[in-house]
Order: C-alpha cells, then structure tokens, then sequence
C-alpha cells in the first residue's frame, strides 16, 4: 500500500505526494479582498520542494453576497482574477499545484458584509446560533437570513460557473466547491436548515440539488477531473443537526461519484465534534461508494494518515493546522523531524497593528 509520501495522480495531475494542503481561511486578502504579493509568497512557501502535492487554497468568495468574515478573497471581480494570478505564478514556479475553493456562507453572513446592507441568503429564514465578526473587528449576534426565492436559485449556481471561469483565468489547476462546514450548500443538504418545500427542500434528492448543480457548473468549465468537493458528514452543533447523516452523506457520495470528480475531500470528526455529540462517520464508510481519489482531513500526524493509507481507507491526507506552522510538511515527514507548533492567536490578524506576516510567512524551514 502507499504512503503519504508517494505520488499519486489525479487525472491528468501527477502529485508528488499525498500531503495535501487543506483550504485555510486567513483574514489576509488586501483592499477590495484582492490577493496580493505576500499571500502568493505564503502559497509558494507550501508549494516549494518539500511543500503540499497540492494546494486547496482558502475558501474564495464566488460574488459579494457570499462573504461573511473580513478580508477573505473573492473570484468575481477582474481585480481578484489578477490578484490570484500572482498566487498561481509564484506556485507554479516551483512546480506546485493548486486548486480554489469555491465559497458562499449563506446564513452565516451578516448584513455589515452584504451589498445595500441587506440580510444574507439562506434556504430558509433561520437565523444560526452564535456571533458574527464584523468587518471593524466587533462580533454581533448572527441575523435571521431571507430564504431565496426558487426562481433565484439558478443564478447563484451561474455565480459558481463564472467563479469557476475565472479560476481557470487566474491560472489554478481546477477548483473545489465548499460543500461542508455549515456554509450554503450544507445549508440546502441538512434538514434542520432546510425547510423548503420547492424542488430545493422536502426530500433528499430535492436537498442535494444545491451541491450537485454547483459541481454541475464547476464540471462544466473544468471537466470532472479537475473538480474537487469539500463535505463534512460529522460536523455538529445544537442548531446545525441532520436527521440521518449517513443516509443523506451517503447519498450525495454516490452522486458525486456519478459525476466522476477527481477527488472529494471528507473532513472526519474531531475533539470538539465528539463533545458536541454529534455524528461520527468515518472515512472508511465512504470509501466503497466513490471511486476517486478520496482525500481525509482534521487532526491528522504522519503516523494515522499512514494508517489510513495502509488500510485503503483515503487515498491522500490533507493537512491544515500543521502546514500553517511547517511550510516543508512533507519534508518534514520524509526526515522524520519535528514539527513547528502554531501560535492560534496569529490564525487571523488580531489587530490593524499586527503585521500581515506574523504567523503567516514568518514559519521557517527545516534546516
């Protein structure tokens, strides 16, 4: 069996390894949520030998409406396409690869984000628990959000074609719709958020509707084998709830599998998950129902992801907290070195006065 330092193909892609960097959101996109100089210099720190196999860069807003926290990059305007053209450039130069994930928030936006000052979109008008963080760094309570008209719908999934366009302008190497962590398409999915009654809502088929018809559109612009989805079965909290996880995740598994997308990125449950007492579904139950390159995350060492691998639960891991603090994770992993712990206060910029670098492109390499 493999390991997670072997390479490994995702269609036309040939990977030099199977450590794979997760989408991270980091609060570091300049005027106009543009991407600039020091976030390609971020990216090219994990792309270098050593580095990621491949990059899902961080959730990228598809238009305005789909922002819902300060500074996260958008793909909808001619300065963003530019912006992450010196992302992709600075990758591609040393022989990296990387795709965008595609984002809307839907109800967990809130009105200080949204064009006009207006309420955020969702399925339905369900306000989520929890504060939102405004753009001046305040947190208020999160709003009840306008459920979207049905005739509405088939001009967000053109949002998702057009992002997806312009991804392929900014020189990424395929795209990976957000399809998980409480974010619109889960909003349609999950029962407790949708309660529609329209060809989105009521039954299962009706609910995936959203999801699939965003991979449609994605398919549609890069072909399946450059499409990747994002899903997160175990996720949970007290108003965030799925009334039959494995049938419903199930479900929508077999249908991308139908899609035949390159790959399908599963998030596994966590500490904070087991606490919530949420549903815990592990990768292995996905794994006969799709024939891709099957990528795990959350709370992964070198040791489980080799595990996993050995037991043909995934076919390659993707790391988030550790590749933040340790550019070379892979590296690291090949010399069995250890690693650099993260400063979680530098996650996001905390203040005007902290400089973008810190905690940012400041990690050093291995010596």
């Amino acid at each position: 069996m493999p390991t997670i330092l072997d390479p490994i193909s995702i269609g036309p892609l040939r990977l030099r390894n199977r450590v794979f960097m997760a989408p991270l959101t980091r609060c570091r996109a300049g005027a106009g949520n543009v991407p600039h100089a020091l976030n390609a210099t971020y990216y090219r720190q994990r792309a270098e030998a050593g580095g990621a196999g491949l990059i899902y860069a961080e959730a990228t807003q598809i238009c305005p409406e789909g922002q819902g926290y300060p500074n996260t990059p958008g793909i909808h305007s001619p300065e963003q396409v530019a912006g992450w053209k010196l992302v992709t450039d600075a990758v591609h130069a040393v022989g990296g690869t990387i795709f965008l994930q595609l984002w809307h928030v839907g109800r967990v936006s809130h009105n200080a984000y949204q064009p006009g000052g207006k309420a955020p979109v969702a399925p339905s008008a369900i306000a989520r628990e929890g504060l939102c963080r405004l753009p001046d760094g305040s947190k208020q309570p999160a709003p009840v959000p306008r459920a979207l008209e049905t005739e509405e719908i088939p001009g967000i999934i053109a949002q998702y074609r057009v992002a997806a366009e312009n991804a392929r302008r900014a020189g990424f190497d395929g795209v990976q719709v957000h399809g998980a962590n409480s974010y619109l398409p889960e909003q349609f999915l999950r029962d407790s958020t949708n309660k529609r009654t329209d060809r989105y809502g009521g039954s299962l088929e009706n609910r995936a509707r959203f999801l699939l018809d965003a991979t449609r559109a994605c398919i549609e612009v890069w072909g399946p084998e450059r499409v990747s989805v994002r899903l997160s079965p175990s996720g949970w909290s007290s108003d965030f709830t799925e009334s039959a996880p494995r049938e419903t995740y199930a479900y929508v598994v077999r249908e991308l599998d139908k899609l035949s997308i390159g790959s399908l990125e599963i998030r596994e449950g966590d500490d904070d998950d087991n606490a919530a007492g949420g549903p815990q579904i592990p990768i292995s139950f996905f794994r006969p129902l799709y024939r891709g390159v099957l990528v795990a995350n959350t709370s992964f060492t070198h040791a489980k992801a080799d595990e996993y691998l050995s037991r043909g639960d995934c076919d390659a891991v993707a790391f988030g907290k550790p590749f933040i603090s340790n550019p070379d994770l892979a590296a690291r992993f090949e010399r069995r070195l250890p690693l650099t712990p993260w400063d979680a206060t530098t996650f996001y910029p905390s203040s005007k006065e902290m400089p973008l670098e810190r905690g940012y492109t400041d990690y050093p390499r291995a010596t």
